[in-house]
């Protein structure tokens, strides 16, 4: 069974599943066995590689790694087309809904079709929608697109509405890394309202009772990136 297939599934049995997110760019081997061994023992159900802006070749080394220490599903979240990995296991393809920069909407996809055409990978087409999140991000600045505003959660519920609308698969709510908070929960239930698809939430996620706040909203899929091992969370 696929991520998409799962997170459907999930869904309708109002099960919660949770993700980290590793930056290849600062995943050394021994950043990576630490990792792995927080994995271990922790509810991890995905493992994201990507980000917005990467500078080194280390995706296939830490993808390999993942798999072959663990038995994680490895979901690639791409900043670009140069990003495609075919190890693996399944892609977010991500369309940046919120903003209305045509690149980042059909540009990128169109180099990567291609490549994609004949890949085993599992593909997902994603609305991705940029919130606010206290402070300018990385993918903020790349993606040269405004955030949704965090006090403006009907504009993200139609927003995510619009992306059902025209066949997108997830909705993917987002206030990058390294924000001052997450998304709020009342953009997270109007979001829940407004759609049938699976809703991740990640950006600016410390703490357990932020996951499982998220979760209680709506989201299907909570992700964490540097926070994972600074809270070493464990168990839930």
């Amino acid at each position: 069974m696929g991520v998409l297939s799962e997170l459907v599934e999930k869904r309708v049995l109002n099960k919660k599943s949770f993700a980290i997110l590793i930056d290849p760019d600062f995943a050394s081997e021994a950043h990576l066995q630490k990792l792995v061994d927080y994995i271990q023992r922790s509810p991890v159900d995905y493992v994201f590689v990507g980000g917005s802006l990467i500078s080194g070749n280390h995706f296939e080394y830490v993808i390999d790694f993942i798999k072959k220490n663990t038995s994680k599903t490895v979901v690639l979240f791409p900043g670009n087309y140069f990003h495609l990995q075919e190890k693996a296991d399944s892609l977010l393809l991500l369309s940046l809904v919120s903003g209305r920069n045509p690149e980042l909407l059909i540009g990128q996809h169109i180099a990567a079709a291609p490549l994609l055409k004949n890949s085993k990978v599992e593909i997902i087409s994603t609305a991705y929608l940029l919130i606010d999140g206290g402070k300018a991000t990385t993918v903020s600045y790349i993606s040269n697109t405004q955030p949704i505003p965090s006090d403006k959660p009907a504009i993200a519920a139609a927003t995510a509405y619009a992306s059902e609308l025209i066949g997108m698969k997830i909705v993917f709510l987002d206030a990058g890394s390294g924000a001052n908070s997450p998304v709020s929960i009342d953009m997270i239930s109007q979001v829940k309202a407004s759609t049938s698809l699976p809703i991740i939430v990640g950006g600016g996620i410390k703490s357990l009772s932020q996951i499982k706040e998220a979760w209680q909203a709506g989201a299907d899929l909570v992700v964490v990136g540097a926070a994972f091992e600074q809270n070493n969370f464990i168990s839930f």
